[in-house]
């Protein structure tokens, strides 16, 4: 079939206990923007059981169309039965892009439908565009280890698929005035015909830091030269209710846990503030913390990539500025215990 029969960006619409997951409504922003370059519509193609009342919020986040499956053999997500039904779904309305969140589930979907369908993938892409004239997909990632970007093109075949990371595309502010189709879509799927059954979902408890939900962040890298300084910028981010986080390098010498990784390898933040002690700055580190509110980085040598990449900068040697900056913030805090926090 002509690619030129395949026209449309679509979003693979996340949601679980009926509420969508953010990185979906964040792809719903990244959509419209391509869907606007090339003219055609964006649309949501949302899965579940009892789903349809979020069908207008995916509207009220950009999208022109949602494709509907609503029915109780997707209450819970199953690699077969929700990729039996975006198949069915691509088959009929042809989108030209389509765009999955790069979470567990949507990493599992996209790789499914993209070896059924004989199409592209790129994975944990970074940032987006189209070529307007030929309608191509430019998804670039980090590669060779976070050294480089590269940008994939699927030119051959369609849909052109991707999978891209949480927090990396902004969503668009809901407009409830905005309106769009919503199409009820159904296939029929019998559970005997499923060869996996979902017996129960056991939720796990965890007590480890949720650094994509931080609002302040002190990460530490391999400038800090071992565990003794992750001791010290742990006190600040005590001091100043902040999560500590971590570069790659200062991970794999095993200084923090693996869940404090910022960057390609770990997790994409956007906190309000976002301290860059002992940071370098390699690519890799800089795709998953680029989007904070400020970037304050500290480090001894002035020619260091993070200060390309910061709001300010502090060119000096960590170990005496970082207990500078917790007494100065100690007694600032102090002022406003004595104050009422009128400081």
């Amino acid at each position: 079939m002509s690619l030129q029969a395949y026209k449309g960006v679509w979003v693979f619409i996340e949601q679980r206990d009926g509420v969508i997951a953010p990185v979906s409504l964040e792809l719903l922003g990244a959509g419209r923007k391509l869907a606007d370059k090339r003219n055609v519509p964006l649309a949501g193609i949302l899965i579940g059981d009892e789903v349809g009342k979020l069908a207008p919020v995916v509207i009220e986040y950009g999208a022109d169309i949602v494709y509907l499956y609503d029915d109780p053999i997707y209450h819970d997500y199953r690699t077969e039965s929700f990729m039996k039904a975006v198949i069915d779904c691509v088959e009929k309305h042809k989108p030209e892009i389509f765009l999955y969140g790069a979470t567990s589930t949507g990493k599992d979907l996209a790789s499914a439908v993209a070896t059924d369908l004989a199409t592209g993938l790129t994975a944990d892409t970074t940032m987006l565009d189209v070529d307007v004239e030929t309608g191509l997909l430019e998804a670039s990632r980090p590669a060779f280890g976070g050294n480089i970007m590269a940008t994939i093109l699927c030119k051959k075949h369609r849909p052109q698929m991707a999978t891209v990371r949480p927090k990396v595309m902004k969503a668009l502010a809901p407009d409830k005035k905005r309106t769009g189709g919503i199409i009820a879509e159904s296939l029929y799927i019998r559970e005997e015909d499923l060869r996996t059954k979902v017996l129960k979902i056991v939720r796990e408890a965890s007590d480890k830091v949720r650094l994509d939900e931080a609002d302040i962040i002190v990460a530490g890298g391999k400038g800090l030269g071992g565990k003794e300084g992750f001791e010290m910028i742990s006190q600040f981010a005590k001091l100043i209710g902040a999560s500590v986080g971590a570069s790659r390098d200062a991970v794999e010498a095993g200084w923090m846990d693996h869940h404090h990784q910022v960057g390609q390898t770990g997790v994409t933040v956007t906190p309000k503030i976002y301290f860059a002690i002992g940071i370098s700055g390699a690519i890799q580190h800089i795709v998953g913390m680029q989007n904070s509110g400020m970037i304050i980085a500290i480090n001894k040598d002035p020619n260091a990539a993070i200060f390309q990449s910061c709001h300010y900068g502090i060119v000096g040697d960590a170990f005496e500025i970082v207990p500078l900056l917790t007494q100065c913030f100690a007694q600032v805090l102090q002022k406003e215990v004595q104050y009422g926090g009128k400081i």
